[in-house]
């Protein structure tokens, strides 16, 4: 049921047809802000928390564990999609403005700082900033849906690109599997680390439906994981690149159709950039599914 109740506003996006660039353009612009306005809530969510200076502690080691094996399960796997479906590379288009992404990428984090110090000021109820969240997520979602629909993508385009699909299958399953040894690792129920690992990138979302069901402190470390593996996939794509070309699309994730698309592009010529496409649009899917399904188990 929660999956429905989270898909439902996505699929209605998906129905509302927009052509204007004008309105797709209020529409990016109003995403940014609902992103920012769910990771400053998120951040005063952590303040509020008992223990705090332990939480945090535990944050990070959860992090970085299940980074290193996110890594390392997605680099075994994906480089047997080069060797089956090998992919011809050109020569690089165009300037990727990598100083530029990176600093979104900051703000984003600066973002729940702010707001975790006003949560340290100021005490607001978990149960109004959980509504709040929600709420606000039903929006982000359906304007999501919109986005999708603009892009002109339709199922015929995604099940005719065997290369996009066979990268984002090996990236969703070794992800899993990451989430599954990171939860053996943490003692935690294995249900946890998966809903972890479902995220695939997509930090604005897993951050806030992992955090709505698991708290605060599962929120962060979906949410600091996910925006982790965007940061480095950044700089290991044009190292990648050239050696094996599923990996450097695929270890962006989610992120491959829209935020590392343009260094993918840039590393491996115009060839890459449908690919891409179609791994990161169909690891969208998952996450809105899986992450209630699991959160449901534990």
């Amino acid at each position: 049921m929660d999956s429905l109740i989270i898909l439902l506003p996505l699929f209605l996006g998906y129905f509302i047809k927009l052509s204007s660039s004008q309105w797709l353009k209020a529409i990016d612009k109003a995403l940014l802000v609902i992103i920012f306005s769910i990771l400053f809530i998120m951040g005063m969510e952590v303040a509020g928390l008992d223990n705090l200076a332990q939480e945090i502690k535990g944050i990070v080691s959860v992090v970085g564990v299940l980074i290193g094996l996110t890594l390392l399960a997605n680099l075994i796997v994906l480089p047997v999609v080069d060797w089956f479906l090998p992919l011809h590379l050109g020569h690089g288009r165009g300037e990727t403005k990598l100083l530029k992404m990176l600093q979104e990428s900051v703000q984003l984090i600066f973002a729940m700082l702010a707001g975790f110090g006003v949560g340290l000021f100021f005490h607001v109820p978990v149960h109004f900033l959980e509504t709040l969240t929600m709420g606000i997520l039903m929006v982000l979602l359906l304007l999501i849906g919109v986005q999708m629909r603009a892009s002109g993508m339709n199922l015929r385009q995604i099940l005719i690109n065997p290369r996009g699909l066979v990268i984002a299958s090996l990236v969703l399953i070794s992800s899993l599997l990451a989430g599954i040894g990171t939860a053996l690792w943490f003692d935690m129920p294995v249900p946890h680390g998966l809903a972890l690992a479902s995220g695939v990138g997509w930090y604005s979302l897993s951050g806030v439906l992992v955090g709505s069901e698991l708290g605060p402190v599962m929120g962060s470390i979906a949410f600091l994981s996910d925006l982790a593996r965007e940061l480095i996939a950044l700089v290991i794509i044009p190292i990648l690149m050239p050696r094996s070309p599923a990996s450097a699309i695929g270890y962006g994730g989610a992120t491959s159709m829209d935020f590392t698309l343009p260094v993918i592009q840039r590393s491996g010529g115009p060839e890459t950039a449908p690919v891409a496409i179609v791994s990161g649009f169909l690891l969208s899917f998952p996450a809105p599914i899986l992450i209630p399904l699991f959160t449901s188990m534990a």
